[in-house]
């Protein structure tokens, strides 16, 4: 019963940290967050934290990975929703772009994207990740055409791989701030390229 307690009080712990974590992204940006910043703002030490990730890239690997969880739960209930297979594209659409350029996730996933080349760790938990929004986008994409909502013999894995690659193009566009790169925009235009890629003929 202790032992349970101890593992439970050591989760919320962790938890805690990564939500600390990812709000201080969103406020400051990734660039400020370093070990002792992150330990002030929890009230701890910089000890304290490394004895639950061990080093930085571990802590923002935990905190990207705790992030996709909640949206893995969004997307898990999006595609059983009761909606017509368009709106259910643009709804996963919408929940796959950044909110705008302050996005943590999105800034999680640009700082990460760039350590994979010499750690492989992150290279496979990026790989897993990508793999539920692949699988999960392609399912949608499948059942549209079930429906008769998107084209007859849609290659569904090929069109969301080439959605997925739009959106990560655009979604890296917003957080950077680029000239003229907003969500509205990104998002008008996924919904475009999405409309003709799943067309009837």
């Amino acid at each position: 019963m202790a032992a349970t307690a101890r593992r439970r009080d050591g989760l919320d712990a962790q938890e805690r940290m990564l939500k600390e974590a990812m709000a201080a992204i969103a406020e400051d940006g990734l660039a400020t967050l370093t070990m002792s910043a992150l330990a002030k703002r929890l009230g701890t030490s910089g000890g304290h934290i490394l004895y639950y990730f061990g080093n930085k890239d571990r802590l923002l690997l935990e905190a990207l990975r705790w992030s996709e969880s909640t949206l893995a739960e969004e997307r898990r209930a999006l595609l059983t929703r009761r909606v017509a297979a368009e709106r259910k594209l643009d709804l996963f659409l919408q929940l796959y772009l950044p909110v705008g350029p302050r996005d943590p996730r999105w800034t999680l996933w640009i700082e990460l994207w760039a350590r994979t080349g010499s750690n492989e760790d992150l290279r496979a938990a990026q790989a897993e990740i990508d793999v539920g929004w692949q699988e999960d986008l392609a399912s949608l994409l499948a059942k549209g055409v079930r429906q008769g909502r998107f084209a007859a013999g849609l290659d569904t894995g090929a069109v969301a791989s080439q959605l997925l690659a739009l959106l990560d193009g655009l979604s890296t566009r917003v957080v950077l701030g680029q000239h003229g790169a907003d969500r509205d925009g990104a998002l008008d235009m996924a919904r475009a390229v999405a409309a003709r890629l799943v067309e009837r003929a």
